[in-house]
């Protein structure tokens, strides 16, 4: 079964599409990244999912069920754009109105287990308007949980946080997926934080899916290169180009794509009078994966 399944998906605004036949496919246990430039669609759509804006036409399914069934809407937990908490009063205050809205019996016990989840049990005191924005992305998160849905969808919760905010969130959405059976659709613009959560991808663009991968494909799909640095980098990269098809100049490096042969590359070069002073092999990361997919799309 999957958690989420679209077909043929529309939503226009004064005659303009947001979502053109939008299809789409979340695993159940997945942790799926929605990947797209701004204006692609991403936020209408989890917004559609969620019930807070009315689509065209399509279809919408949740664990197998109409997105509008009272018994699938209550396994939604949702932070899209913020938190919705009062600034004056404390997390646990907040979180305490939530278990009221919810109807939730035993709010206490409740709070207690998804600021645990959070990382956020001993700041349960501090007012909302004093936490830092990873602080207040994770106290959303809390929100969310509360009364533990089986899907939980998230609007671009990792922008904006520092390294350490990133990388406790990633633990937390891990811990969620693999310790409490609930699926997560999130949203984002830092790819390389994405990919080392994500177990599965979709791609929109324009309110379509232009591609839906696991993890494990897009591994398997990605280019592998050669990252080289000279001293003299267009000098060098002129030489490559003479031998080899795919070359290109990324920041202060030269990647040589679909070529394993590092020493052939290196050899080329020194008997062409270029001293490499850097060499490695690696594999194309999601980031330029997505470039590289919308490029060959304006192209076509």
């Amino acid at each position: 079964m999957n958690a989420i399944e679209i077909k043929g998906l529309k939503k226009s605004f004064r005659g303009m599409y947001a979502l053109n036949g939008l299809n789409m496919t979340v695993p159940v246990g997945s942790i799926y990244g929605f990947i797209g430039e701004n204006g692609s669609g991403k936020s209408t759509t989890e917004k559609l999912i969620c019930g807070h804006l009315v689509k065209d036409s399509g279809t919408i399914k949740l664990f197998g069920k109409d997105y509008t069934d009272a018994g699938v809407r209550v396994k939604i937990g949702a932070l899209i754009e913020n938190a919705g908490c009062f600034p004056g009063s404390s997390i646990y205050v907040n979180l305490k109105m939530q278990c009221l809205n919810l109807g939730i019996e035993n709010a206490d016990k409740e709070i207690s287990r998804v600021l645990k989840i959070v990382r956020m049990e001993e700041h349960a005191n501090l007012k909302f308007k004093k936490c830092s924005l990873g602080m207040k992305q994770r106290i959303g998160i809390a929100m969310a949980l509360l009364g533990s849905p089986a899907l939980l969808i998230l609007d671009e919760p990792i922008n904006g946080l520092d390294t350490d905010g990133m990388k406790i969130m990633r633990e937390i959405l891990i811990d969620i997926t693999q310790n409490y059976n609930c699926t997560v659709l999130i949203s984002s613009h830092i790819l390389g934080e994405l990919e080392k959560i994500a177990t599965h991808y979709g791609i929109i663009r324009q309110g379509k899916m232009i591609q839906e991968l696991s993890a494990k494909e897009m591994e398997e799909r990605a280019r592998i290169f050669v990252s080289l640095k000279t001293e003299d980098i267009q000098s060098a990269y002129k030489i490559l180009k003479q031998k080899f098809k795919n070359v290109r100049i990324d920041d202060d490096h030269i990647k040589v794509f679909d070529e394993e042969d590092t020493e052939g590359i290196v050899k080329y070069l020194i008997e062409n009078n270029h001293v490499v002073s850097e060499v490695k092999k690696n594999k194309v990361g999601l980031e330029e994966y997505y470039i590289e997919l919308m490029s060959k799309k304006e192209s076509a």
